[in-house]
């Protein structure tokens, strides 16, 4: 996970560069981190991190990374990223992992409230019906 030129973690599993302005969604905690230095500052945070990727496809301008990580508790949570491309940076990113959480007070200041219409790409509980 150590690939030439990306300053990232995010980047390293996407194998692409992020773009300046990019856009980072964390549907499980309403956040939205916006852009590459907040990004990475977000990571700094993270400190003795251990990740693996497990599976990277490119379909079009889509990149779908799935990828594990251990926050040095010794467990290990399974990932699923996103990112949305345009001319070869990833522009928005979703990732996926475990249940719904409160976001930490650290991250207060560097996060946005993820907009999440109950009738938009993550239903609301409302929503759902009985399958």
């Amino acid at each position: 996970m150590t690939e030439p030129g990306y300053r990232t973690r995010l980047e390293r599993i996407l194998g692409v560069p992020l773009a300046a302005d990019a856009l980072r969604q964390w549907p499980q905690s309403g956040e939205l981190i916006r852009g590459r230095e907040r990004i990475a500052e977000v990571e700094s945070h993270f400190v003795g991190l251990r990740l693996g990727l497990g599976r990277r496809q490119v379909l079009g301008d889509t990149v779908v990374a799935e990828w594990s990580t251990d926050y040095g508790d010794g467990r290990v949570y399974r990932n699923v990223s996103i990112a949305e491309l345009s001319d070869g940076l990833a522009v928005r990113i979703t990732d996926y992992w475990g249940e719904p959480f409160t976001p930490p007070a650290w991250r207060h200041p560097l996060a946005e409230r993820l907009d999440m219409p109950p009738d938009g790409v993550w239903p609301a509980a409302g929503s759902l019906t009985q399958d």
